[in-house]
């Protein structure tokens, strides 16, 4: 099984991890451990090395420019791990520590565009105002109508 975020070789394994348009990582720069994972499933669960969690070293990648670099040391640290354990099939979750660790480094390199500050239209602070009048009316009235009861 290929990893969304990979592009396959000729025997249907991926080379390297794609991250959005401009970054792509060599698998070779990618750190894997297995375990076993938590969990039901019995004697298979107990045996069987099923949990993933693989890490990228950011500091040390050829792939990364150096804004790429500088943008991901500054919201995830030197290193960015994923990991996943929830499917029976080691190879699955290889593929699913692979999707999430491109959808947490894509979200690190994202740029957040600037905010443009822009005025309210008219017709809302105008009704803001008809409002705030219309409330003091009502304030005003009730409270020449609580005098009178005294």
């Amino acid at each position: 099984m290929v990893p969304r975020g990979s592009e396959p070789d000729s025997v249907g394994r991926s080379r390297v991890l794609q991250v959005g348009r401009n970054l792509r990582i060599p698998l070779d720069e990618l750190e894997w451990r297995f375990s076993t994972s938590g969990g039901p499933g019995g004697q298979h669960a107990n045996r069987s090395s099923t949990r993933v969690e693989v890490r990228f070293d950011v500091v040390g990648s050829c792939a990364l420019g150096p804004r790429q670099r500088a943008r991901l040391l500054e919201r995830l640290g030197p290193v960015v791990r994923a990991s996943a354990g929830e499917e029976r099939s080691q190879a699955r979750n290889r593929a699913t520590a692979l999707d999430r660790l491109a959808a947490r480094l894509a979200d690190g390199l994202r740029i957040e565009r600037a905010r443009v500050a822009t005025r309210p239209p008219a017709a809302v602070t105008a009704r803001r105002l008809r409002d705030k009048r219309w409330r003091s009316e009502l304030k005003r009235q009730r409270a020449a109508h609580s005098e009178g009861e005294d």
